[in-house]
């Protein structure tokens, strides 16, 4: 099948609400092209916050799709004129599948994080050292890359929290990076908790291929329309925005054992005192907040 391919650059400030906007006409997903910093031999890639984002929306050729870009094209128009600046302008072009789906990969090498974890792009080789523990992943239209500030706090997070026998969920889980890496260190039981149902068959592959579907659990969804678990968690990770978070914060007591930990991430620090607030109000008690770049992951606990 032919695509017809929405793009527009846009500042790492309103790439989130264009997001919004395309992922509600694109059945067939809209891709997310940071701008990365690549050290000529492959390691130590970095997202480049001074250059724009790059999102790709993708309409399948059925005779629907000028109406759906031009929807597009308008809701990005009128994000432009509500004090949401940074939005490009939008070109549209016909596309073969086989043509993006290759395209982007060349922008993703074998990445370390932490003390241990190692982020392999399924299509790379690498041979593991000692005690290293690999993390295969196609992240495809889905966050999660090991790229984001975000995603390597979260991962940090999981390294230091994970204990054997734990049982944790993920709320927007993305491409699966946090629930395969808090499987492959040790957890019993991994709930992966993600509403957009492109990410979350994205979470799925990504899980079979680590060989960790008998731990990870995707769950194509919201927090809220989950069932209540037989068993409460002992850790929750939640890489998503603050808006999200404020929403969904006081659902986390219903999910998380007492004396469980939180982390949460997806917060610009200059926000970070707002989220602390109203964690504090609930009742969870702040243990630790880090920092990488302008993103913070705030590590709390019931």
């Amino acid at each position: 099948m032919n695509w017809l391919e929405v793009s527009v650059e846009a500042s790492h400030e309103a790439s989130e609400a264009a997001y919004a906007v395309m992922s509600q006409y694109a059945a067939g997903g809209v891709a997310i092209e940071e701008p990365v910093s690549q050290p000529s031999d492959g390691d130590g890639a970095a997202i480049d916050f001074s250059r724009p984002v790059t999102l790709r929306a993708y309409l399948a050729m059925d005779g629907a799709e000028d109406g759906l870009a031009r929807s597009i094209e308008e809701g990005l128009w009128h994000l432009s004129r509500i004090d949401i600046a940074g939005v490009g302008e939008v070109s549209v072009r016909e596309l073969a599948e086989e043509d993006w789906a290759n395209a982007w990969k060349d922008h993703y090498h074998v990445r370390h994080i932490g003390r241990r974890l190692v982020i392999k792009p399924s299509w790379r080789d690498y041979a593991p050292a000692a005690g290293e523990v690999v993390l295969e992943l196609d992240p495809g239209m889905a966050f999660g890359t090991g790229l984001h500030p975000t995603t390597r706090l979260c991962l940090v997070a999981v390294e230091d929290l994970v204990k054997p026998g734990m049982r944790v969920l993920d709320v927007g889980a993305g491409s699966g990076i946090l629930s395969i890496a808090a499987a492959r260190l040790g957890a019993l039981d991994v709930s992966a908790v993600e509403i957009d149902p492109v990410a979350a068959g994205v979470c799925q592959e990504n899980v079979n291929r680590n060989h960790v579907a008998d731990v990870v659990d995707v769950r194509a969804g919201t927090l809220e329309s989950e069932p209540m678990p037989d068993e409460r968690v002992d850790l929750i990770l939640a890489n998503i925005t603050i808006a999200t978070l404020l929403q969904l914060h006081p659902l986390f007591n219903a999910y998380l054992r007492p004396g469980g930990h939180a982390v949460v991430s997806g917060v610009l620090a200059e926000r970070a005192d707002e989220l602390r607030q109203a964690l504090d109000a609930a009742g969870w008690e702040h243990e630790r907040t880090d920092q990488e770049q302008d993103w913070v992951a705030i590590y709390v606990r019931r």
